[in-house]
C-alpha cells in the first residue's frame, strides 16, 4: 500500500476515534457542572461516586480492546460473518459482567462509600448517586464491546456519532431531572443511566443491521464468549498493573504534601489530555494491525507499525514542545497561584521531555493489542512495576518536598515507568512471535 494511502487509512480511523474518546469524559464533566450548582456536599458526594465508577469502568475497558483485534482479524481474512459473530459474543460477555457488577455494586454501595470516611451529609449524596449509577454499568460495558466490534470492522465514525448523541442526551436529561423535576443529585445519576441505555439501543440497531447484512447469529456462541473472556482476562490483568502504578503514585504524592498532591494532579491531567490523541492513534493501529494479520499481509503490518510509531514519536515531540513552552503558565491557568505554578513547572518540563517516549509507548500498546498479544501485555505490565515500585519507594523514603519532590515523582512516572514500558513493548515488536497471521 503506498504511503499516502496508509496515512489516509490511519487518519480515517484515528480522527473519529479521538472525537469519541473526548466525548466519554464529558459525561462526568456535565454531571460535575450541574451538580456543582446544588452545593458543596452534592459535589463532594459526586467526587466519591466518580472515583468508584471510574475505577470499575477503567478495569472493564478490556471489553473494547479484546473485541477489536478479534473482529479485525476475521474481517481481514474476509470472513465478515465470523467477525460480526465474535463481536456479538463480546456484547453478551459485557452484558453478563455488567449485570453481575450492577447487582454486587448496588448492594455494596454504602460500604464502598464508607471506605472514603466522608461526613454523613456527603455520604448520603454519594450513596444516592452511586446506587443509581450502578444500574448503568451493564450499558457502559455493552457500549465498550460494541465500540470494539465496529472498530474491528474499520468503522470509527459510527461510535463517534453515538457518543456525541449520548453526550447531548446526558446533558439535557440531567438538567431536566435535576432542576425540572427537582431530583437533585439522584436526577443526575438517573439522566446519565437513561442516556447510557439509549446508546445501547442505538448500538443494538447498528449491530442488528450488521448481523443481517452478514448473516451472523445474534445468539451467544459458547466458544466465542469463552475466547473473549480468555483474551479479556489477560488485558484485565494488564489494566490492573496500570491502575496499581497510578494508585501508588498518588499515595506517594499524598505523603509528600498537599501542594505536591495538587501539583501532581495538574501534571497528570496534562499527561492524560495528551494521551487522548495518542489513544486515538493506538486505536487506528489496533484495527489496521488486526486486519493485516487476518489477511496474512505481514509486510502491511510492518508498514503500519513503522508509520504509527513515527506518528507517535513526532506527535510526542510537538506536544512536548508545547508543554515546555507553556510550563510556566499552566499552573497559573489551573490555580491562579504563582507559587503553586512555580512548584509545578519542573515536573511539567520532565513531562515535556518524556512525551516522545509516551507517544511510542501508546502506539506499541495498540499494535500488540491489535495483534491479540494480550498475554504478553499482562506479563509486561507486571515487569514494568519491577523498576518502578523501588524508584517510588526511594522517593517516599527520602521525602523531598516542594518543586524538587514533585519533579522527582515526575521522573519516576514519566521517566522510569514509561521507559520500562518502552523497553518491554519495544523488545516484543522487534521479535516475530506477535506476528501470528490468519483469522
Amino acid at each position: 500500500m503506498p504511503a499516502p494511502t496508509l496515512n489516509r487509512e490511519i487518519l480515517r480511523l484515528a480522527v473519529p476515534a479521538l472525537g469519541a474518546l473526548i466525548a466519554e469524559p464529558m459525561f462526568l464533566i456535565v454531571d460535575a457542572a450541574l451538580i456543582g450548582h446544588l452545593g458543596v456536599e452534592p459535589l463532594a458526594g459526586l467526587g466519591i461516586a466518580a472515583a468508584v465508577l471510574q475505577t470499575i469502568v477503567g478495569l472493564m475497558i478490556f471489553l473494547a480492546y479484546s473485541t477489536t483485534p478479534a473482529v479485525a482479524r476475521r474481517f481481514g481474512a474476509g470472513d465478515s460473518r465470523s467477525a460480526v459473530s465474535v463481536g456479538i459474543d463480546g456484547l453478551w460477555l459485557a452484558l453478563g459482567l455488567g449485570a453481575l457488577l450492577a447487582i454486587v455494586g448496588s448492594l455494596s454501595t454504602p460500604w464502598l462509600v464508607d471506605l472514603f470516611n466522608p461526613s454523613r451529609a456527603v455520604a448520603e449524596q454519594a450513596i444516592a448517586y452511586l446506587g443509581l449509577s450502578m444500574w448503568g454499568l451493564p450499558a457502559m460495558l455493552i457500549v465498550f464491546a460494541a465500540t470494539g466490534l465496529l472498530r474491528g470492522m474499520q468503522d470509527t465514525v459510527t461510535p463517534l456519532w453515538i457518543a456525541g448523541l449520548g453526550f447531548a442526551a446526558n446533558a439535557l436529561l440531567n438538567w431536566l431531572f435535576i432542576y425540572g423535576f427537582g431530583w437533585g443529585i439522584s436526577g443526575s445519576a438517573a439522566g446519565t443511566v437513561v442516556a447510557q441505555w439509549g446508546m445501547v439501543a442505538a448500538y443494538a440497531v447498528v449491530v442488528g443491521r450488521l448481523a443481517r447484512k452478514h448473516a451472523a447469529s445474534v445468539l451467544p456462541q459458547r466458544e466465542g464468549v469463552r475466547g473473549s473472556a480468555r483474551s479479556g482476562g489477560w488485558l484485565f490483568l494488564r489494566t490492573v498493573s496500570l491502575r496499581l502504578a497510578l494508585l501508588v503514585t498518588v499515595a506517594v504524592a499524598t505523603n509528600l504534601g498537599t501542594e505536591e498532591l495538587a501539583g501532581w494532579q495538574i501534571a497528570f491531567t496534562i499527561f492524560s489530555t495528551a494521551a487522548f490523541a495518542l489513544d486515538a492513534l493506538a486505536i487506528a493501529a489496533q484495527a489496521l494491525i488486526g486486519r493485516g494479520l487476518g489477511a496474512g499481509d505481514e509486510p502491511f503490518v510492518r508498514r503500519v507499525l513503522g508509520r504509527t510509531m513515527a506518528w507517535g514519536l513526532w506527535f510526542g515531540v510537538i506536544v512536548g514542545a508545547l508543554i515546555a513552552a507553556g510550563s510556566g503558565a499552566i499552573g497559573l491557568v489551573f490555580t491562579g497561584d504563582p507559587a503553586l505554578a512555580a512548584l509545578i513547572q519542573p515536573a511539567l518540563l520532565v513531562l515535556a521531555i518524556a512525551q516522545p517516549i509516551c507517544g511510542i509507548v501508546f502506539v506499541l500498546d495498540g499494535v500488540l493489542m491489535g495483534a491479540g498479544d494480550a498475554k504478553y501485555l499482562a506479563i509486561a505490565g507486571g515487569l514494568n512495576l519491577v523498576p518502578y515500585l523501588p524508584a517510588l519507594l526511594i522517593v517516599s523514603l527520602v521525602m523531598p518536598t516542594g518543586a524538587t519532590g514533585l519533579a522527582w515523582l515526575a521522573v519516576c512516572f514519566f521517566g522510569v515507568y514509561m521507559l520500562a514500558r518502552l523497553v518491554t513493548l519495544g523488545l516484543r515488536v522487534r521479535r516475530s512471535e506477535w506476528l501470528t497471521v490468519g483469522a
